[in-house]
C-alpha cells in the first residue's frame, strides 16, 4: 500500500504538535526556530500563541476535539484513514519540509510516546526531532552526529536495533568499537568531556537524546 501523499511543501522547517503534553518553553522554542504549523489529530485542540496558526490538521482524526470548529476558523483538516502508520507518520509523509521539530509527542501516554520513538527509527529520510519538557530526541543520522557540547552535559544513545559505533569523540566514554542492541548494551547516561562531540555508528538505528537547549544546534546542524 503506496502511503506516501504529499500534502504540502515547506520551505524551511515546520513545527508538528502531537496530543500529548505540550510544555510553553518547548512549544515556544520550536515555533521560534520553525513558525509554520501543522497538527497531528488531537494536536489542534492545543492552543497556540497569539500570531501563530494552525496551516492544517492531519491524521486519521479519532482525538479531535472538535473538527467543526478548527474549520471554521479556515483551517483545512485532512482525513487519512490508512491504520498502517501513525499520526505523527502521516504528517510526515503529508508535509515535505527540510526539518521537522515535534511538539506534544514525549511525556505523555508510554504507548504513545513509543510510537513517536519508533517514527524517529522508521523514517531516517525525514529530519525530526522530538521535543520534551526537559529533553530533545532525535535518529543520529547515517553520516553521524558532530556539535557542541557542554562538560558534563548527558548525552544518552539508544539503539533501536543492533549497532556498531564506528567513531566517536568528547564522550567521557566512547562508543567506537562498541556494540549495542535494545535487548544488549546500550548507550544512555553518558555525558560530554566538553567542546567537540561526534558519534557515528553502522546498523541501529540509534537514538540520541539531549537536554532541551541543545535544540538550536542541533537543528541548525540538521536543517
Amino acid at each position: 500500500m503506496e502511503l506516501s501523499r504529499v500534502l504540502y511543501r515547506a520551505e524551511g522547517p515546520v513545527t508538528l504538535i502531537g496530543g500529548g503534553p505540550a510544555p510553553a518553553a518547548a512549544l515556544a522554542a520550536a515555533l521560534g526556530l520553525a513558525p509554520e504549523v501543522y497538527a497531528a489529530d488531537g494536536g489542534a485542540d492545543l492552543a497556540l500563541p497569539a500570531g501563530h496558526e494552525l496551516r492544517a490538521v492531519i491524521g486519521d482524526i479519532d482525538s479531535l476535539a472538535d473538527r467543526r470548529a478548527i474549520e471554521a476558523r479556515g483551517v483545512p483538516v485532512h482525513r487519512i484513514d490508512e491504520q498502517e502508520s501513525t499520526d505523527l507518520e502521516k504528517c510526515l509523509y503529508s508535509v515535505e519540509a527540510p526539518l521537522y521539530l515535534g511538539v506534544g509527542f514525549l511525556g505523555g501516554q508510554v504507548d504513545h510516546e513509543l510510537a513517536a520513538l519508533n517514527a524517529l527509527a522508521k523514517h531516517p529520510g525525514e529530519p525530526l526531532i522530538l521535543i520534551g519538557e526537559r529533553d530533545i530526541c532525535l535518529r543520529v543520522p547515517e553520516a553521524g552526529i558532530s556539535l557542541t557540547a557542554e562538560a558534563g552535559d548527558r548525552v544518552s544513545l539508544f539503539p533501536m536495533g543492533p549497532a556498531r559505533g564506528t567513531h566517536s569523540a568528547g564522550l567521557r566514554w566512547p562508543v567506537t568499537d562498541l556494540d549495542l542492541a535494545p535487548a544488549g548494551r546500550i548507550g544512555t547516561s553518558n555525558a560530554a568531556l566538553g567542546g567537540m562531540l561526534e558519534a557515528r555508528f553502522t546498523g541501529g538505528p540509534v537514538l540520541l537524546i539531549l537536554p532541551a537547549r541543545y535544540l538550536g544546534e542541533v537543528a541548525r546542524r540538521m536543517a
